[in-house]
């Protein structure tokens, strides 16, 4: 299928509904509300296309750039590619999920999420930390640099609470992905969380709330599914 031709459909998919909830969260026009559900179903026809995923990246489309990351051939992106979709990434659900579930998923990965982490946009940084996040979800403890991520762990209470809002989201999201995905830093990721405290967000006058990094750990224990690696961050 051709990229006009998807957007056709995305189009006759679209919920004004759902576009009203999502622009409380961050979408603006042109985007027309398609359920996630929906974009999975096209995903499932696809599978993945690398030259399909740019094109419909490029629209700037939400709907569309969500669906690009979905479909996207993550071994194939560049590193200018990657870098083009962060900075276009204009709200959370592509900033925080789209790119950097493809950055992990892909060779380039570590490279961009150390990359990015330092930039002085708010959509890229918290891209950088949404990266690493995903990152050591779905590597083996093995693969991973634990000296380096101790080191980003270590940074976290110093800088957590003066950061922009959705690098703040973020930042946290890390510490609960080490917590709950890396065996060596488990321990010590529930005693940064502790030291963080509760991490404020503004939310947009939703009722997304910021999850509790202690409390979230402790629930991946109790469930028994501490460290256990996911075999992809998309969804």
């Amino acid at each position: 299928m051709k990229a006009d031709e998807i957007v056709s459909e995305l189009k006759s998919l679209g919920s004004e509904s759902i576009k009203k909830i999502l622009m409380n969260h961050g979408a603006r026009e042109p985007f027309f509300g398609v359920k996630v559900e929906h974009l999975k179903k096209i995903q499932k026809r696809i599978k993945k296309n690398y030259e399909l995923a740019l094109e419909l990246y490029a629209t700037g489309i939400s709907d569309a750039m969500y669906l690009a990351g979905l479909i996207a051939d993550d071994e194939k992106m560049t590193k200018k590619q990657l870098q083009l979709w962060a900075e276009e990434a204009y709200w959370y659900m592509l900033s925080e999920y789209t790119v950097p579930w493809v950055a992990a998923s892909g060779p380039h990965g570590w490279d961009m999420g150390q990359k990015w982490i330092g930039s002085k946009k708010e959509g890229v940084a918290a891209a950088g930390w949404s990266t690493f996040s995903n990152l050591v979800s779905m590597k083996p403890d093995e693969e991973l640099d634990i000296p380096a991520l101790t080191k980003l762990l270590s940074q976290i209470p110093k800088e957590i609470h003066k950061e922009a809002n959705r690098v703040r989201y973020t930042m946290n999201g890390f510490v609960i992905s080490l917590g709950a995905y890396v065996n060596p830093l488990s321990e010590k990721a529930v005693q940064v969380a502790e030291k963080i405290g509760p991490v404020t967000v503004e939310m947009g006058g939703t009722s997304c709330k910021v999850p509790s990094a202690p409390e979230y750990i402790e629930k991946a224990k109790a469930r028994g599914s501490l460290t256990k690696k996911k075999k992809t961050c998309k969804c």
